[in-house]
């Protein structure tokens, strides 16, 4: 029969024994994670990066004289930014669907704000001027509304599911930028 002593002596061996397996469990859990949070940190980082490399605009190239958009990509009704590099120079300009349905294509500065180079953004039914806080309903974007803080016209043409703009018309817009 065992004594009192060797069941201690077992007893406090299984005790320690479980309790450092309970100790590999904390700090295998703990390196579990740090691991996950190292890897949400190098996600979010990446697609930070990834986000920001492409910028606001889609550059856009001249084929013919113009340059192309299908109305397809309109139909979110989000003004679409996009940039034409001639000679070194950016010339950039946003084209929405408005509210309407009409198609509305503007330079991305204005005769009033544009040294500032900071543009427009769209917030829901107007697009914002950037500089100077003003705001422009969509709908009413065109050649009637010219000068001061309004975008700067381009006048675009619509041929059945394509938006064609002449390369010559955003030329003409070089003076913004």
């Amino acid at each position: 029969m065992p004594s009192l002593q060797e069941d201690v002596v077992v007893v406090a061996t299984i005790n320690k024994t479980e309790n450092e397996g309970i100790g590999m469990e904390t700090s295998h859990t703990k390196q579990l994670t740090c691991a996950g949070i190292v890897v949400v940190v190098l996600l979010v980082a990446a697609v930070s990066v990834f986000a920001f490399s492409f910028g606001k605009y889609e550059k856009v190239k001249v084929i013919n004289g113009t340059i192309s958009v299908p109305v397809a990509r309109l139909a979110d009704e989000n003004a679409h930014f996009f940039k034409l590099v001639d000679e070194g120079k950016e010339i950039t300009f946003f084209v929405v669907k408005a509210p309407d349905g009409s198609i509305r294509t503007a330079f991305d500065a204005c005769d009033s704000c544009y040294r500032s180079k900071k543009g427009y953004e769209q917030q829901g039914l107007v697009i914002n001027c950037n500089n100077c806080n003003q705001k422009f309903a969509i709908n009413r974007l065109g050649p009637n509304a010219s000068g001061g803080c309004n975008p700067g016209y381009l006048p675009h043409n619509q041929n059945g599911s394509t938006i064609t703009i002449s390369a010559n018309d955003l030329k003409g817009g070089a003076k913004y930028f």
